[in-house]
This record gives C-alpha cells, sequence and structure tokens, in this order.
C-alpha cells in the first residue's frame, strides 16, 4: 500500500503548514487567553485562510471548488491544527457540510446557498444536532428508549414549516451563516423514523443565537446555543426527504466527523511533540540537558511512536474512504486519537513541568486543555464502539 503523496497533496499541505506557522501560531496563545465567548474569534484570521481555499477546501470542482480527496483534507486539517486546534475545527467544520451539499442538496439548493458560500470570504457553515437533553442519543439512540433524541419540533403550515425548541454547544453557532437544523417532525416514532433536516439561513425571522460558551478548550471555536420561537422555514429547505434526516446525516458528512477530529488531534500531538523536544534540548536539570536524562527520554518516545502510530492510521483511514472501502476505521480512528491525544499532551506538560519545577508554560497548558475536548466530541468512546454493529464481519 503506497502512502506517498502527489504533487498536489504536497502543495495543499505545505500551503497550510506556512500558514499555520506565519498566521496561526502568533495570534493562537494571545486568542486563547481572551476572556471567552465571542471575544476569541478572529474574522481576519478567516478571511486570509479562506482566500487560500482552507474554507472551502471540500466543496466539489463541477462547482467551483478545489474539490481535494480525503488525504489532501486529513493533511491540511493536521498541519493547521499544529498552528491552533480551534482554528482548523473553524475551517474544517466547513468541510463537513460541504460534503453533505455535495450528497444531498438539490440543484436549487446549491444554487441558494453553495454558491454564496463560495463567494463569501466570511461564510460558515454550523450543525444544529445536541439539544439540552439530546446529545449521544441523537447518534446511537437507545432501542428502549424510542422517544430518545431530538426534541424541537418542526411543524408543516402549507409550504413552511414551523420550528420551536433549543439547540445547544452549536458549532460556529454564533458566526455561521448557514445551519443544517435536525428536527423532529414525527415526536410519535422512534428518531430513525420521525426526524427531519432543514437548511437554515442566520437572519430567519425567529431563529436568534442565545449563550455562546466559555470553554476550557477550543478557546477560539465557537459553540452557542441556537434558539427557534416560531421559526418560519420553506418546505424547499429540507435536505432530503421529510422524516429522512437520520439518512442525510449517516451519509459522507456522518463518516467524516470522526476521521475530522482524528485528523486534528493529530496536528496537536505533533505540536506537542514538536514542544517537548525543544523545551528537552534547550532547558537544563541537574546540570545537564532534559534531553540527556532517561526519564525524559522515555517520555519523548513514547510521544513521538504514539503520535507516528496515529498518524498512520489517519491516512490509512483517508485513503480508504477515498477508495471507498469505508468500514469501521472511520469510526475507531476517532477513539483512537481521544486516547493518544491526551497522552501526549500530558507528556508535554510533563517535561516542560521537569524543566520548570513545576511552573506553568503557557503553549503546553494550552495544548492540554484542547486536548480534554476530545472526551466528548461526537458522543463519547462507548458510543462509538457500538458503530461496528453497522459493519459487515
Amino acid at each position: 500500500m503506497d502512502f506517498s503523496l502527489n504533487a498536489e497533496q504536497r502543495a495543499w499541505q505545505l500551503k497550510a503548514r506556512e500558514f499555520a506557522r506565519e498566521e496561526i501560531r502568533p495570534i493562537a496563545l494571545t486568542r486563547d487567553a481572551l476572556e471567552g465567548g465571542y471575544a476569541t474569534w478572529d474574522w481576519d484570521i478567516i478571511r486570509k485562510g479562506s482566500k487560500l481555499g482552507f474554507r472551502t477546501l471540500a466543496v466539489p470542482k463541477d462547482w467551483g471548488g478545489p474539490g481535494t480527496d480525503f488525504v489532501t483534507q486529513g493533511l491540511v486539517m493536521a498541519e493547521l491544527a499544529k498552528g491552533d486546534s480551534a482554528v482548523s475545527k473553524a475551517f474544517s467544520q466547513n468541510w463537513k457540510w460541504s460534503h453533505l451539499i455535495a450528497e444531498f442538496c438539490t440543484t436549487d439548493q446549491k444554487e441558494r446557498f453553495l454558491k454564496p458560500f463560495l463567494a463569501d470570504d466570511t461564510y460558515v457553515i454550523g450543525s444544529a444536532s445536541t439539544e439540552p437533553n439530546a446529545g449521544s442519543d441523537n447518534r446511537y439512540p437507545p432501542t428502549d428508549a424510542p422517544k430518545s433524541g431530538w426534541r424541537l419540533k418542526a411543524e408543516r403550515d402549507g409550504d413552511e414549516w414551523i420550528l420551536n425548541g433549543e439547540k445547544t454547544f452549536i458549532a460556529n453557532g454564533s458566526v455561521g451563516k448557514l445551519f443544517f437544523v435536525s428536527t423532529r417532525t414525527d415526536p410519535n416514532v422512534p428518531i430513525r423514523e420521525g426526524t427531519t433536516v432543514f437548511l437554515v439561513p442566520a437572519g430567519t425571522p425567529g431563529f436568534r443565537v442565545g449563550k455562546i460558551f466559555n470553554k476550557s478548550g477550543w478557546r477560539f471555536y465557537q459553540n452557542a446555543e441556537l434558539v427557534f420561537d416560531n421559526a418560519r422555514v420553506p418546505h424547499a429547505n429540507i435536505v432530503g426527504e421529510v422524516h429522512g434526516g437520520v439518512k442525510v446525516r449517516s451519509g459522507a458528512a456522518g463518516e467524516f466527523g470522526d476521521f475530522e477530529l482524528a485528523a486534528n488531534a493529530l496536528g496537536v500531538c505533533d505540536a506537542a511533540c514538536e514542544s517537548a523536544m525543544e523545551c528537552a534540548r534547550t532547558r537544563r536539570r541537574g546540570g545537564a540537558l532534559l534531553i540527556d536524562h532517561q526519564l525524559v527520554q522515555l517520555k519523548l518516545n513514547e510521544m513521538h511512536a504514539l503520535t507516528q502510530a496515529l498518524r498512520s492510521y489517519v491516512m490509512r483511514t483517508a485513503w480508504e474512504m477515498d477508495n471507498r472501502l469505508q468500514g469501521v476505521n472511520a469510526v475507531l480512528v476517532m477513539n483512537y486519537s481521544t486516547t493518544v491525544i491526551q497522552r501526549v499532551t500530558h507528556l508535554n506538560l510533563d517535561v516542560h513541568t521537569t524543566a520548570g519545577a513545576g511552573t506553568m508554560n503557557a503553549l503546553a497548558d494550552k495544548l492540554v486543555r484542547d486536548g480534554i475536548i476530545w472526551t466528548h466530541l461526537a458522543g463519547d468512546t462507548s458510543q462509538r464502539l457500538k458503530a461496528m454493529r453497522r459493519f459487515p464481519k
């Protein structure tokens, strides 16, 4: 199996690496230190990255986008995340829904939403799924609770649907211009039979942003409440079919989500390894460089071994997705990345603690806080293990 990069893949990787080094990393710690909420967001970095193609990377070539493959997307996510994991996610969140638009949206919907997305450097997209009382049971609803999952109600009124309810912790929630909103169109049947996805633009009457969350990690990335109070959405904005919402979310966008987070984790691990090596080569303890201490050598060895193993898993998964061999790796790579990112970032913090006799290093601390986010991203580890039932033996 040959995983060497072609010229286009290498070009995108180098472009992302330069952007992370020259534009993202210089602002990362400053924005991480801000109070939180909307203040951490920086439209300037989004505009700069958008002009280089990082916001629209997954849009098909037929519609004017780069149309890159999954290997390229994995490479770019990892390089951007090495600069700042949350900034990388702010860009790649758009790719997930670009995949969904390409797979499920009508030509009319692409004209109305994909063209403006391509034309506007500040057009970012979000998905409204999680609710105050409905989280991971959206993805893997318990069989003994048929009414679990989304509760945001959508009722038809002629050529429109009226939406009422709340979503919470929504990605790009305070900055998005378009949201894929998952609703309950039949509350009397299980979630896999009675949900519908709507395209809801910002500014829709009855739809507003609520609380913007202040988080311990991924502070740049915007997560917010979305409130729907008799919000009217045209029937023409349904994605797929009425009551077909789960099918829509289980397409390309569904498997991309786990792969996306694993590729992002790889970039964080790369940053942690680089940080630990720099510290070990420049700081002294007991009259010797840290890198000459056996305990530090063992930590560095473990960090690099885990990171390289994750890199292999991410790239293999990307290759499988490009070759339509999607299987259990597309899900389990996320579980492995959760274990690796938290171990590697903690080892980096240990190295810095050894160097500074307990004093804090801002970057090492930030990487740990970002890594903790993986504990509850897109459901938990146990929930994802249940996904193995979907795949053939």
